[in-house]
C-alpha cells in the first residue's frame, strides 16, 4: 500500500521565533518523511487563494495579513495515515486546548498565531501540495 501525504506550512510566527528547526525535527522524529520543502513567502493573492474556503469568515482578512507578513516553510510529508497522524501531532488550533507535547502546545501563542498548518483531509492535502509544488518537486519515499 502506498503511503499518503499531507501538507504543512510553518507559519510566519514560527519562523520569526526561530522554531523551524525544532518543529521539523519533531515532525521527522514522529515518522514523517519530507518529500518536498521550500522557504517561500505568500503574496496577498496567494494567501487569499489558499485560504479561499474561509473568505466569508470574519477572520479571513487577518489570516491573509498574518500569512503574508513573513516567510513560511511549505512541506509535503509522507506517512501512512499522514493527515490524521499529523493533525494529532500538531494539536488543536487553540494552543490552550492542544495536548501536551504537540507542536501547537509548544510553539503557538494563540488561535490566530498557531505556528503551523496541517491539511484536514486527503483531498485537501493533494490540492494544497499542488498549490505549493509541481509534481517534479515532490519525491515519493516508498
Amino acid at each position: 500500500m502506498s503511503k499518503n501525504i499531507t501538507l504543512t506550512m510553518l507559519k510566519p510566527d514560527a519562523l520569526e521565533k526561530n522554531h523551524e528547526g525544532a518543529i521539523l525535527h519533531q515532525i521527522t522524529e514522529s515518522g514523517f518523511k519530507i518529500v518536498a520543502m521550500k522557504l517561500t513567502q505568500l503574496t496577498k493573492a496567494d494567501a487569499e487563494d489558499f485560504y479561499s474556503v474561509h473568505k466569508d469568515k470574519p477572520f479571513f482578512n487577518d489570516l491573509v495579513e498574518f500569512m503574508t507578513r513573513g516567510p513560511i516553510i511549505a512541506a509535503v510529508l509522507q506517512k501512512d495515515d499522514a493527515v490524521e497522524d499529523f493533525r494529532t501531532l500538531i494539536g488543536a488550533t487553540n494552543p490552550e486546548d492542544a495536548a501536551e507535547g504537540t507542536i501547537r502546545e509548544k510553539y503557538a501563542v494563540s488561535i490566530s498565531e498557531n505556528a503551523i498548518h496541517g491539511s484536514d483531509s486527503d483531498e485537501n492535502a493533494a490540492r494544497e501540495a499542488a498549490f505549493h509544488f509541481s509534481k517534479r518537486e515532490m519525491f515519493s519515499l516508498q
